[in-house]
């Protein structure tokens, strides 16, 4: 069966999680020479701002400029989704069509009730994707069993201590440019919408410190952290900073 490799591919709860939490290191990787990916959970329908069909034409826009190769959307229930076999089963078919060799997904706990019961989702659904007894077709092809080589969480309202910092200082301007594409989810004095945590004028100035604050110790001007559930392999000690 055809399979298309993605080498970095990101789960998030709702359309702006993988922008929010990933955008500098997506467009790092792409430069590197890595295929990168997107699969949202849900539409945000439930999002206090905006709706389900401006949302879709926001990912559109952001897909663009993160210079995405696949963007998916699984149309689970936003705010019910469970973990159930269904749910599970959904995501180890992207997994197993697109191989990722990194899979990031939503932090273990948040703000936001959907992004710690994401994290658990996704993570559950990587290891039972190398399972061959669990079987699951896709275009009435039998899908072979796939295991990423690593899982990592993607810090995102609430601060978490990092395991590891990927160094985006070059990249965040882009990635505001990137955020600025959820108009309707940020700051805009026009809006008649109601006002949230992250609609306020000051919010991207606390992305900017908390991008600051997670690259400091690192001796990075800008950073996006993650967290690893497991202990980190590395080849040789001299590489790490």
């Amino acid at each position: 069966m055809k399979t298309q490799k993605i080498n970095i591919l990101v789960f998030a709860a709702h359309p702006d999680d993988a922008e929010l939490g990933t955008t500098g290191t997506l467009l790092k990787a792409h430069d590197q020479g890595h295929t990168t990916g997107v699969i949202d959970l849900t539409k945000g329908e439930l999002g206090s701002r905006g709706n389900a069909v401006l949302r879709a034409q926001e990912a559109a826009n952001a897909n663009k400029l993160l210079k995405l190769t696949v963007r998916e959307n699984l149309e689970m229930a936003d705010g019910f989704f469970e973990i159930n076999e269904n749910n599970t089963r959904a995501i180890i078919t992207c997994l197993r069509k697109y191989q990722p060799d990194v899979v990031l997904c939503n932090a273990p706990s948040d703000r936001h009730p959907d992004h710690g019961r994401a994290s658990t989702l996704v993570r559950e659904a990587c290891f039972y994707s190398g399972l061959a007894k669990i079987e699951t077709m896709h275009n009435n092809e039998a899908q072979q069993a796939w295991r990423p080589k690593a899982v990592y969480q993607y810090i995102q309202d609430y601060y978490l201590h990092p395991d590891f910092v990927i160094d985006i200082s070059n990249y965040w301007e882009q990635k505001i440019e990137v955020l600025k594409c959820y108009s309707s989810q940020f700051y805009d004095p026009h809006s008649k919408e109601p006002i949230t945590p992250i609609s306020g004028k000051d919010f991207f100035d606390f992305q900017k410190g908390r991008s600051i604050n997670i690259g400091r110790p690192a001796g990075f001007e800008k950073a996006e952290g993650y967290i690893s559930a497991r202990p980190m392999g590395v080849e040789d000690i001299t590489k790490l900073l």
